[in-house]
């Protein structure tokens, strides 16, 4: 038994395996064939975007020629790093699929949307099918244009990578400034939870010294709970004191509610005083 479970679990160990090897790619080694995205390539290892896309299964990589890159290399590398993720769709898209789109235009989610920086639709990219085998590209924010536009498909292993050739980059304005605007609203919030806890102190005192008198007012209505134990228990013995409290419920109680209630009660108390008697006599 132990023999085939093993042989199972090295079979299923060397089928993951090669699952693994097979579905793997490195965007750093199949850009690395073309000379013309060698600038693009370049960027997305400084940035660590290739972990990023080495890490997925399914990945569409637009890419930007090294003619065309001017516009991201004059960005901070924070705001490389947002703009090239916009070129990154988290889904398989090659060229025939794109010219084929079931609906003129699809909203498609990019890496940038992953990261948690995107703010509305800043992380998902507009495509439309202009007709004519010609398909555009831009940023799904409301009021941007189409201003990239498909050249060709440079490679593809479906369904696992595909890198399509894009004629400009993708740059919304809220993109490429987004770090001055999240890092300018953080000082101010600041004192706000100073401000308002400061007077708490105060008025958590002020109640304190009601508190104090509030024990002295409770203290008296406790203090006949002691005077009607105290002429109770009068007997030397414990044993009477139990039957004393249950005869003057009963004689209340049978009254108002049932009196062979009260009757039964007396008897049970008797029954228990003169156990009670006994046992403190042995």
């Amino acid at each position: 038994m132990h023999l085939i479970n093993f042989s199972h679990f090295a079979l299923f160990f060397t089928l993951f395996l090669l699952f693994s090897t097979v579905a793997a790619f490195n965007i750093t080694t199949i850009l690395s064939n073309y000379s013309d995205f060698g600038n693009f390539n370049g960027l997305l290892s400084r940035t660590k975007l290739a972990d990023a896309i080495n890490s997925r299964r399914t990945i569409t990589v637009l890419a930007v020629d090294n003619g065309n890159l001017s516009p991201i290399n004059g960005l901070s590398s924070d705001a490389q790093k947002r703009v090239l993720s916009l070129h990154v769709i988290l889904d398989y898209y090659d060229a025939a699929k794109l010219q084929n789109l079931s609906k003129k235009t699809v909203i498609l989610t990019t890496l940038y949307q992953s990261s948690g920086q995107a703010r509305g639709k800043e992380g998902f990219l507009n495509v439309t099918d202009m007709g004519g085998d010609q398909v555009a590209f831009g940023s799904a924010v409301a009021g941007s244009s189409l201003n990239s536009n498909l050249v060709k498909s440079v490679t593809s292993q479906p369904y696992n990578i595909s890198v399509l050739q894009v004629s400009s980059p993708i740059m919304p304005e809220s993109v490429t400034k987004t770090n001055t605007r999240t890092s300018t609203p953080q000082p101010a919030e600041a004192p706000a939870p100073s401000k308002a806890k400061s007077p708490a102190p105060d008025s958590d005192m002020a109640p304190a010294p009601a508190d104090a008198d509030s024990p002295t007012a409770d203290t008296p209505s406790k203090s006949p709970t002691p005077n009607a134990d105290s002429s109770a228990s009068s007997p030397t013995m414990d044993g009477p004191t139990a039957a004393d409290a249950p005869e003057a419920d009963s004689h209340s109680g049978g009254e108002s509610v049932n009196g062979g209630t009260g009757t039964s009660l007396a008897m049970v108390a008797m029954v228990l005083s003169s156990a009670w008697g006994l046992a403190n006599m042995i």
